[in-house]
Protein backbone atom coordinates (compact mmCIF):
# COMPACT_ATOMS: atom_id res chain seq x y z
CA UNK A 1 0.00 0.00 0.00
CA UNK A 2 1.06 3.11 -0.86
CA UNK A 3 2.41 5.44 1.96
CA UNK A 4 0.76 8.53 1.37
CA UNK A 5 -2.81 6.40 1.59
CA UNK A 6 -1.77 5.21 4.76
CA UNK A 7 -1.32 8.56 6.14
CA UNK A 8 -4.77 9.54 4.62
CA UNK A 9 -6.47 7.02 6.76
CA UNK A 10 -4.94 8.59 10.22
CA UNK A 11 -5.47 12.01 9.12
CA UNK A 12 -9.01 10.78 7.96
CA UNK A 13 -9.32 9.11 11.51
CA UNK A 14 -8.83 12.46 13.14
CA UNK A 15 -10.94 14.53 10.87
CA UNK A 16 -13.72 12.14 12.06
CA UNK A 17 -13.05 13.33 15.61
CA UNK A 18 -13.02 17.19 14.78
CA UNK A 19 -15.94 16.45 12.90
CA UNK A 20 -17.57 14.88 16.25
CA UNK A 21 -16.21 17.81 18.16
CA UNK A 22 -17.53 20.35 15.84
CA UNK A 23 -20.81 18.82 15.36
CA UNK A 24 -21.39 18.52 19.28
CA UNK A 25 -20.33 22.24 20.12
CA UNK A 26 -22.75 23.81 17.40
CA UNK A 27 -19.50 25.25 15.73
CA UNK A 28 -18.30 26.73 18.62
CA UNK A 29 -14.86 23.83 18.55
CA UNK A 30 -13.81 23.30 14.91
CA UNK A 31 -14.62 26.39 12.94
CA UNK A 32 -11.62 28.62 13.97
CA UNK A 33 -7.86 27.65 14.68
CA UNK A 34 -5.32 29.83 14.63
CA UNK A 35 -3.07 30.34 11.29
CA UNK A 36 -5.25 27.61 9.63
CA UNK A 37 -8.46 28.79 7.28
CA UNK A 38 -11.81 28.40 9.00
CA UNK A 39 -13.07 25.07 8.77
CA UNK A 40 -16.67 24.33 7.83
CA UNK A 41 -18.41 20.68 7.65
CA UNK A 42 -19.23 19.32 4.08
CA UNK A 43 -21.67 16.71 4.24
CA UNK A 44 -21.91 14.24 1.28
CA UNK A 45 -23.22 10.50 -0.22
CA UNK A 46 -20.58 8.13 -1.45
CA UNK A 47 -20.89 8.57 -5.11
CA UNK A 48 -20.70 4.12 -5.08
CA UNK A 49 -21.59 3.11 -1.66
CA UNK A 50 -24.44 5.89 -1.18
CA UNK A 51 -23.08 6.39 2.70
CA UNK A 52 -23.76 9.20 4.46
CA UNK A 53 -19.75 11.32 5.25
CA UNK A 54 -18.74 14.43 6.88
CA UNK A 55 -15.73 15.88 5.93
CA UNK A 56 -13.85 19.07 7.44
CA UNK A 57 -12.05 20.91 5.44
CA UNK A 58 -10.99 24.49 5.38
CA UNK A 59 -12.47 27.16 2.86
CA UNK A 60 -12.93 31.08 1.93
CA UNK A 61 -15.61 32.88 1.28
CA UNK A 62 -16.09 34.44 -2.51
CA UNK A 63 -19.12 36.48 -2.27
CA UNK A 64 -21.73 34.15 -0.82
CA UNK A 65 -20.12 31.55 -2.37
CA UNK A 66 -17.68 28.85 -0.20
CA UNK A 67 -15.12 27.81 -1.92
CA UNK A 68 -13.34 24.51 -1.06
CA UNK A 69 -9.78 23.31 -2.71
CA UNK A 70 -9.59 19.51 -3.76
CA UNK A 71 -5.80 19.54 -2.86
CA UNK A 72 -5.49 16.18 -0.36
CA UNK A 73 -1.85 17.85 0.77
CA UNK A 74 -0.92 17.47 -3.14
CA UNK A 75 -1.93 13.85 -3.46
CA UNK A 76 -1.78 12.68 -6.57
CA UNK A 77 -5.65 11.87 -7.01
CA UNK A 78 -8.65 13.86 -6.05
CA UNK A 79 -10.19 13.53 -2.41
CA UNK A 80 -12.94 11.37 -2.31
CA UNK A 81 -15.51 13.82 -1.19
CA UNK A 82 -14.55 15.79 -4.49
CA UNK A 83 -15.47 12.41 -6.39
CA UNK A 84 -18.88 12.34 -4.16
CA UNK A 85 -20.32 15.61 -4.82
CA UNK A 86 -19.56 15.52 -8.49
CA UNK A 87 -21.83 12.51 -8.64
CA UNK A 88 -24.08 14.07 -5.93
CA UNK A 89 -23.90 17.70 -5.62
CA UNK A 90 -26.76 18.80 -3.65
CA UNK A 91 -25.62 18.67 -0.09
CA UNK A 92 -25.62 21.11 3.03
CA UNK A 93 -23.11 22.26 4.88
CA UNK A 94 -22.51 23.84 8.74
CA UNK A 95 -20.19 26.76 8.38
CA UNK A 96 -19.76 27.84 12.73
CA UNK A 97 -23.62 27.42 13.65
CA UNK A 98 -25.13 27.78 10.55
CA UNK A 99 -25.70 25.02 8.55
CA UNK A 100 -27.17 25.62 4.69
CA UNK A 101 -28.00 23.94 2.00
CA UNK A 102 -25.92 23.98 -0.70
CA UNK A 103 -24.78 23.07 -4.74
CA UNK A 104 -21.52 21.80 -5.45
CA UNK A 105 -19.53 22.43 -8.88
CA UNK A 106 -16.17 22.99 -10.32
CA UNK A 107 -14.91 26.15 -10.65
CA UNK A 108 -14.31 27.13 -14.77
CA UNK A 109 -11.01 27.82 -15.85
CA UNK A 110 -11.48 31.53 -16.30
CA UNK A 111 -12.97 31.05 -12.29
CA UNK A 112 -10.26 29.30 -11.25
CA UNK A 113 -7.48 31.76 -12.68
CA UNK A 114 -9.64 34.23 -10.66
CA UNK A 115 -9.74 32.39 -7.06
CA UNK A 116 -6.50 30.45 -7.13
CA UNK A 117 -4.73 33.45 -5.78
CA UNK A 118 -6.93 34.11 -3.28
CA UNK A 119 -7.16 30.54 -1.96
CA UNK A 120 -3.14 30.85 -1.86
CA UNK A 121 -4.01 33.99 0.16
CA UNK A 122 -5.87 32.25 2.54
CA UNK A 123 -3.86 29.25 3.12
CA UNK A 124 0.19 29.32 1.64
CA UNK A 125 0.18 25.77 1.75
CA UNK A 126 -1.90 25.08 -1.45
CA UNK A 127 1.13 26.49 -3.96
CA UNK A 128 3.39 23.71 -2.37
CA UNK A 129 0.39 21.18 -3.02
CA UNK A 130 -0.12 22.60 -6.54
CA UNK A 131 3.93 22.26 -6.89
CA UNK A 132 3.54 18.68 -5.51
CA UNK A 133 1.53 17.01 -7.88
CA UNK A 134 0.69 16.63 -11.54
CA UNK A 135 -2.78 16.85 -11.48
CA UNK A 136 -4.21 20.43 -11.59
CA UNK A 137 -6.14 20.69 -8.10
CA UNK A 138 -9.39 21.38 -8.50
CA UNK A 139 -11.44 24.27 -6.77
CA UNK A 140 -15.18 23.59 -5.79
CA UNK A 141 -17.65 26.74 -5.68
CA UNK A 142 -20.72 25.87 -2.80
CA UNK A 143 -23.35 28.02 -4.19
CA UNK A 144 -26.20 28.79 -1.29
CA UNK A 145 -29.70 27.04 -2.40
CA UNK A 146 -32.88 28.27 -1.81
Amino acid sequence: MDPRDVAWSVVGRAMDGHALVYRASGGLIGHRFPGILPMLLLDHVGAKSGRKRTSPLGYFKDGDNVVIVASKGGHPRNPAWFHNLKANPNTTVQIGSERRAVRARVATAEERDRLWPKAVEAYGGYAGYQKRTKREIPLVILERRG
